[in-house]
């Protein structure tokens, strides 16, 4: 062969490997461009009283799931797609449901009280599918509540049981040895946690002085009652080194149970659960002093999390709840690469159930296959003086007791 002829072969092979490798990309491409997206679909409240939970849950995780879709899942996007519950618990949100499932989607996304969300769950586990509530904070959304189904059901919240813990453990630590207890009993939710931070302060060692329940006004029976205010004055004839509470701004107690306390000059220090997060509910007068709270990320700028900072600036969050929209997200993802890309739900469910210190922008998260709300969770403490929250550190729950109200 002469060296023209060796020259000329030398380029038809280049030519074929060349045109072998964009065959080979094209083919790639087209590959990841073919695969569908991975639809969530997330069922929320946008006026009732979970909007001020679900919205910025939702808001969050729109972005982190931008985040992630510049690289996507294992070759997919992900595409969110909502309807709105309208706070209803009936036939609006099951047929809310049955909108998003009938749009394609793969996993549901429900709102953050479990008795609401009820209707959307029983019906996304009647198509067999994982679903899931960004911050739901009891261990009914699972097989408690939902039976065999339920095992496809899992919150990204914080159990009662462990907050309620961890609240105990605050409170003993900073030498609030007795306790008054004020418990709203609107929700699951605000009973459980005020159980469960009974017993772990009594075995840590504290005495309960007195205990009292009230409801929200709006939601209570007769409707308008307001017999937080009996609470109040009940709790400043039996004082104690705490007053602890569960109930949220949204619905209408906190801000009248607490200005009672202070308007009669009792500054017993409060303390609350993630519920009563946020300024947004505070009394311009008169301001509210020693009131003290456990939540998921400190929405005011404080965060330990430089990350979980930014995207509270970025959706002006009012509350720490909003990082359970992009962490659920986060633990989402993590299941279905797990789980080889599968969106089953049985299957998906069966990886989260072992989840173990999974990490998330909200910290670690962890699963069993009795609790499928999170437990475990380290919790940013903010106190509140003089209106102004003030980061107090961390704490985290070291034994999780049975209550009653879970």
């Amino acid at each position: 062969m002469t060296g023209n002829n060796r020259a000329r072969w030398a380029l038809v092979i280049v030519a074929a490997a060349a045109l072998v490798l964009a065959a080979a990309a094209a083919a790639r491409t087209h590959g990841t461009a073919a695969k569908k997206p991975i639809i969530i679909g997330w069922a929320h409240d946008s006026s009732g009283p979970m909007a001020p939970f679900d919205g910025p849950a939702l808001a969050a995780a729109q972005l982190r799931v931008n985040k992630i879709n510049k690289k996507g899942v294992m070759g997919r996007k992900l595409v969110i797609k909502t309807c709105d519950t309208q706070g209803d618990k009936g036939p609006a949100s099951t047929a809310c449901a049955d909108k998003l499932i009938s749009q394609g989607a793969k996993i549901i996304f429900t709102t953050c009280d479990v008795d609401l969300a009820a209707p959307v769950v029983a019906e996304s586990l009647k198509h067999h599918l994982l679903t899931i509530a960004p911050c739901i904070g009891t261990d009914q959304m699972g097989p408690k509540r939902f039976g065999k189904a339920g095992k496809l059901a899992f919150s990204f919240g914080n159990v009662a049981q462990d907050e309620g813990s961890a609240m105990a453990q605050l409170a003993w630590k900073h030498g609030w040895k007795t306790a008054d207890l004020a418990k709203d009993t609107t929700i699951v939710y605000f009973k459980a946690i005020v159980s469960a931070f009974k017993a772990r302060f009594k075995q840590l060692g504290g005495k309960i002085k007195f205990e009292t329940t009230y409801q929200d006004p709006a939601l209570s029976i007769p409707a308008g009652s307001t017999n937080y205010n009996n609470a109040a004055s009940a709790i400043e004839q039996h004082p104690a080194k705490v007053i602890v509470t569960c109930t949220a701004g949204a619905y209408g107690a906190l801000a009248p149970f607490v200005t009672d306390l202070r308007t009669a000059n009792d500054k017993t220090p409060i303390l609350n659960s993630w519920a009563g997060d946020g300024t947004y509910w505070l009394p311009a007068s008169p301001k509210v002093t020693k009131y003290w709270f456990v939540t998921y990320a400190n929405a005011f700028g404080h965060d330990p999390s430089k990350a979980v900072n930014k995207l509270a600036k970025q959706i002006k969050a009012a509350t720490g709840g909003f990082v359970t929209g992009p962490s659920a997200i986060d633990g989402l993802v993590t299941a279905i690469k797990r789980a080889h890309g599968s969106l089953v739900g049985s299957k998906l469910a069966a990886v989260m159930q072992k989840f173990h210190d999974v990490p998330t922008l909200s910290g670690n998260v962890s699963f069993s296959k009795r609790l499928h709300s999170v437990f475990g969770r380290q919790y940013r403490v903010v106190e509140i003086n003089n209106n102004v929250p003030i980061a107090k550190g961390l704490i985290r729950a070291k034994k999780v007791p049975k209550s009653p109200d879970s």
